[in-house]
């Protein structure tokens, strides 16, 4: 299934002739680099209810009352004051639970972000990294800090002043640095080692394979052996490092990343279960059966029957 795209965005949530409530796009548009837009979420109350499905762009949001986000293949979240991030890379949707809900969110692109040259890569900030869950509950304190942030973006995206989009990337790398901030401090790091490169080498490939946007062509890795091979070492080897690395087998993180993708697609998509076994590179759809129920103690074709939409 293709992501939603940004102008999809602006047509669900565009004002209609029975309410003046809605999200447009931002004014001087064509006059900036990429896209950037920044609304109070006041302005989605009516709004058609939200898929689960991944976006094209990145979204930071700040929801003051109770709401549900749900993430990737994760149990939802339910919170009252919730922050939580989009990344083209995951599929996501957020259902306010509540009709007084309050907050902002802000929308953009990797292109806005170019011209900025800070030298920090978005994809390399932990908060960004594939196995990263972004969605957790914010103190109130906390919750004051980042809507001052919203605010002055949102002021600014109104004013008339020349070099406002160069002024919105400091704003929106500030409310970047203050999520890091937010998140458990990492472990000191350490200089690279060659295991580290490997284990770093291998959740590239890994990653790099998904999401799956068709059925064909299946995985070209697939298994141990072949990460091995397209890294040029001996598939003993590169077990022992991702054990030592991250307490897991290469076939252990294999197929929990299979796990994870083959889920996305039974929620996401109307592929049939042969056609998602045909496209993470199973030999046939028994074989992924009986991969699935020993994984998730149920059959492909029971969770997808069970599994939650919303509305």
């Amino acid at each position: 299934m293709k992501p939603n795209s940004l102008p999809a965005f602006y047509a669900a949530c565009a004002p209609s002739l029975e309410s003046a409530v809605g999200v447009l796009p931002p004014p001087d548009m064509e006059q900036g680099v990429g896209h950037f837009n920044v609304f109070p979420l006041a302005d989605l109350r009516g709004a058609p209810p939200m898929t689960f499905n991944r976006r094209s762009y990145y979204k930071i949001t700040l929801c003051r009352g109770r709401s549900q986000v749900e993430c990737a293949d994760q149990a939802p979240h339910v919170g009252n004051n919730t922050l939580f991030l989009v990344t083209p890379r995951v599929p996501y949707r957020w259902l306010p639970l509540t009709e007084d809900f309050t907050g902002y969110s802000c929308l953009f692109d990797d292109a806005f972000l170019l011209p900025a040259r800070t030298g920090v890569v978005l994809a390399e900030l932990p908060i960004f990294q594939p196995g990263a869950y972004p969605v957790w509950d914010v103190a109130e304190a906390d919750c004051a800090v980042l809507e001052a942030i919203f605010e002055k973006m949102a002021r600014e995206l109104t004013s008339g002043y020349a070099y406002k989009h160069d002024l919105l990337r400091t704003y929106l790398w500030e409310l970047i640095h203050l999520v890091q901030k937010l998140q458990p401090a990492p472990a000191p790091l350490a200089t690279h080692s060659a295991a580290e490169r490997v284990a770093t080498q291998f959740t590239e490939l890994l990653e790099g394979q998904f999401p799956r946007q068709s059925p064909q062509p299946p995985l070209r890795l697939r298994t141990a052996t072949d990460y091995a091979d397209q890294l040029a070492v001996h598939v003993n080897h590169l077990n022992r490092v991702l054990k030592e690395m991250t307490g897991h087998t290469t076939t252990a993180l294999i197929s929990r990343r299979l796990m994870q993708e083959a889920k996305l697609l039974l929620k996401q998509t109307a592929w049939s279960i042969s056609e998602i076994a045909d496209s993470l590179g199973f030999t046939d759809v028994a074989h992924f059966c009986t991969f699935f129920k020993r994984q998730a103690s149920q059959t492909p074709g029971d969770f997808r029957r069970l599994a939650v939409f919303g509305v």
